[in-house]
């Protein structure tokens, strides 16, 4: 007997993600490119060319189209847009309004993420996202890219992950990251600089504060340049499980990292969740995964009901419309990912079925690209990447998003 269809909301997106400075290549005029090319930097290897997609961004089009998807997340990179204090490229806004055009044309729901990790260099050289001058200068520069690409998105993710560092910092004792000092050093002496900061540096209380601002301006800055638009943030949601002896290093996290974000989405049109796996807490840290379970290439745990539990949990704190942003599998192995989305999606599908508003499912990532301080591994991609010529190649589990897709549509 075959099994019946599973039913999903109409206009339910289905997706696939990438970020600007992960596949464009040449973002030669941010912080993470000054980063990744201090001496002794801690990233693996420099970013690049990346997947070229400055260049091949409607080859990626094609990638989305194939699949049958009707939706792709992408980001704008500020560092080419703002490059200096007051001024604004027109050439780089065109670009992405070209790219937002084009996913129209095609049927394609672009989703368009304002932030994604990446500020300018002359942010950072004002203390970046410890600043409150940043959440300001953010909102002009929003306000800016939404009255150029308006009429031509609906949904806007104004920052990515901005609570991601707060859980880190809170899991090493709310230490500074070791060896910070001395990177923000060779930063400021390469910028000629009294001061260095990007989004994941420095006192995380302090940017989560910042970011936190900076969101409230940029939801009020977008909504008046697009009234229609859909506006949230999007947020790490690893599935964290308390264990005995670690209710409290839990209820720390929570409470800085998860509760203030939250209380800020109350405000939006939807949140972001982005779960990749889940970490089980003790008394002093994460503990090792329990036996039997699926995991990733980094040993973590990443069961595909990891899925279903972020998203009740950010329906249950935040109380506003779900979108999946991110969700995929650190795997090398293509088979992995290829069992792992099926049974993640078939996952979510029993939560909307308890009238949970889902608006769609983004999986991270649609090519093998740049992981930040990890370089060019590990693999996330539906599409992987030749190093060299830039060829795009599907992966089985692009043929298996696409089956999975097709029937998700077809059955109305």
């Amino acid at each position: 007997m075959t099994a019946p269809r599973l039913r999903w909301p109409k206009g339910f997106l289905w997706g696939a993600a990438t970020a600007a400075h992960q596949i464009e290549g040449d973002n030669v005029g941010s912080d993470y490119w000054l980063l990744e090319h201090l001496e002794g930097s801690n990233f693996v290897e420099p970013s690049g060319d990346a997947c070229d997609s400055w260049n091949r961004w409607r080859e990626d089009l094609l990638l989305v189209r194939a699949m049958g998807l009707n939706a792709y997340r992408f980001s704008v990179v500020s560092a080419s847009i703002k490059k200096k204090p007051g001024a604004f490229s027109i050439a780089a806004l065109d670009h992405y309004r070209q790219v937002c055009s084009a996913c129209r044309e095609a049927g394609i729901t672009p989703i368009v993420t304002f932030h994604h990790f990446t500020s300018p260099r002359w942010i950072a050289a004002m203390g970046g996202w410890g600043n409150p001058e940043t959440a300001r200068l953010f909102a002009r520069y929003c306000d800016r890219v939404a009255r150029a690409l308006s009429g031509l998105i609906d949904i806007v993710c104004t920052m990515n992950e901005p609570n991601a560092q707060v859980t880190s910092f809170v899991m090493r004792g709310e230490k500074v990251f070791e060896g910070e000092a001395a990177i923000v050093a060779r930063a400021q002496r390469a910028m000629g600089a009294d001061r260095f900061g990007s989004y994941f540096m420095g006192d995380s209380f302090e940017v989560r504060d910042v970011c936190l601002m900076a969101h409230g301006l940029a939801r009020e800055a977008i909504k008046a340049a697009m009234p229609d638009a859909r506006i949230g943030m999007t947020l790490a949601l690893q599935d964290l499980v308390a264990c005995p002896g670690g209710e409290a290093l839990y209820a720390r996290i929570f409470e800085t990292a998860r509760r203030p974000f939250y209380e800020a989405a109350r405000n939006d049109d939807f949140v972001g969740v982005q779960p990749y796996m889940r970490l089980y807490v003790g008394p002093r840290g994460y503990l090792a995964p329990p036996p039997g379970v699926l995991l990733n290439d980094s040993g973590n745990d990443a069961s595909p009901d990891v899925l279903p539990a972020a998203v009740r949990e950010g329906w249950a704190h935040a109380r506003v419309p779900i979108l999946v942003s991110e969700h995929g599998i650190e795997a090398e192995d293509d088979r992995v990912r290829a069992g792992h989305l099926p049974a993640s999606i078939a996952s979510l599908h029993p939560v909307i079925a308890d009238g949970i508003p889902v608006l769609g499912y983004v999986h991270w990532s649609l090519l093998d690209n740049f992981e930040w301080r990890s370089g060019y591994r590990p693999r996330f991609g539906l599409h992987a990447v030749d190093r060299e010529t830039f060829v795009r190649t599907p992966k089985p589990s692009a043929a298996g998003y696409r089956a999975i897709v097709a029937a998700a549509r077809g059955g109305g």
